[in-house]
């Protein structure tokens, strides 16, 4: 049977992976409509598309895919009470965050080495966060209240969290529940944050209180300000990115290396769906990039870490294009350069042999240097 799919035109590679399936229809994430998802049988979105009743009631669609970790963009309820299948991405784009916080660090220049990190949000994103800085011997102290100490043993309080040199968001938005995120951090919590504290948020805008997050900036210049998603998006407010350091519309996950491991992710849960076998893999669609070489000059190892991951991720141009034009936004989401994930690029010395110390530090962050990483 020939279904037809409606996927969202920011998806990679849809019609690789889904064109044996059916006919595929392209559509603007913000722009879909009613109509048309009408006679579809299957919706392929990413996190800017409300998935719910409003858009779903008397259509054909059966299985809903995000090509995203989070899911609050989707009405599960309403997609469950109608035997709507929904799957999402969990820990897609979860090392391209990763790296987004690595480069803004670098950007900052401010090494996590010796530093004291906070983690709000130690799901896919935040865990893989901690794992890694942990594994490099970062002091770092976690809050999450849907876990436990046994499985997170830094797992603290919030105001601890808020204490640390450097604060990274990484929870998705909830508004009901036993621990609502939106608005987590707001006018009443916001000022514990510590003289020239970095503070990250990589996750939805709204758990921070943008409002209450710009009067404190005003009033501290001394804290360093990190967005990449903003309250509400895509109208972000402008005198908030003049206040940041470093502004993105929300691209930290948008290393093509992610997308693509997105959709396929849904492609196989909708194979499942339809009891089919899979026929395509990532593997087979996306060759390996050109061979990349990056070359440092090893003798100041911070230097020489920050070079690496400047040529790899020039985080200060996702910057530079949303200061210039933040009324473009999307558009911005939508073109979005091609980012390769660290693991694509083999590090080497000017001159010589690395030095053990910064092949080993490099290798942790994810970097072909000839040794083993710790890349998961």
């Amino acid at each position: 049977m020939s279904l037809t799919l409606v996927v969202d035109e920011n998806i990679p590679l849809a019609e690789a992976f889904f064109g044996h399936l059916g006919e595929l229809r392209r559509v603007a994430g913000r722009d879909l409509r009613p109509e048309h998802v009408r006679d579809a049988d299957v919706l392929l979105v990413r996190s800017v598309t409300r998935v719910n009743e409003a858009l779903l009631a008397g259509s054909a669609v059966r299985f809903v895919g995000t090509c995203t970790i989070g899911t609050d963009h989707l009405d599960t309820g309403y997609l469950e009470r109608e035997g709507i299948t929904w799957t999402n991405a969990p820990g897609c784009n979860a090392n391209s965050v990763v790296e987004y916080v690595y480069a803004a660090l670098a950007a900052l220049d401010r090494d996590w080495q010796g530093a004291t990190l906070g983690i709000i949000g130690c799901g896919n994103v935040g865990g893989r966060l901690y794992q890694r800085m942990r594994a490099q011997g970062v002091d770092c102290r976690v809050y999450d209240p849907f876990l436990t100490r046994d499985q997170v043993p830094d797992l603290t309080d919030l105001e601890q969290v808020l204490g640390a040199d450097i604060i990274c968001a990484h929870t998705p938005l909830t508004t009901d529940g036993p621990h609502p995120s939106h608005h987590l951090l707001n006018a009443d919590n916001l000022p514990a944050l510590k003289l020239g504290a970095v503070l990250l948020n990589a996750g939805r805008g709204p758990v921070i209180d943008n409002a209450a997050l710009l009067a404190l900036k005003r009033r501290r210049p001394d804290l360093h300000l990190v967005l990449d998603v903003w309250e509400p998006e895509p109208d972000l407010s402008v005198e908030l990115l003049d206040e940041a350091a470093l502004g993105s519309p929300h691209i930290a996950g948008y290393s093509y290396d992610g997308k693509v491991r997105g959709t396929e992710m849904i492609y196989e849960a909708l194979c499942e769906h339809l009891g089919r076998a899979p026929q395509m893999t990532a593997r087979t669609l996306v060759p390996p990039p050109e061979a990349a070489e990056i070359r440092v000059a090893g003798a100041d190892q911070w230097q020489a870490l920050k070079q690496a991951i400047a040529a790899a991720y020039a985080i200060h141009e996702d910057d530079q294009r949303l200061r210039a034009s933040p009324e473009t936004f999307d558009q911005q989401r939508k073109h979005y350069p091609v980012r390769r994930e660290f693991f694509n690029y083999r590090v080497t010395a000017e001159s010589g042999a690395l030095p053990e110390a910064l092949a080993e530090r490099l290798a942790a962050l994810g970097f072909d240097t000839g040794i083993a990483g710790t890349e998961d």
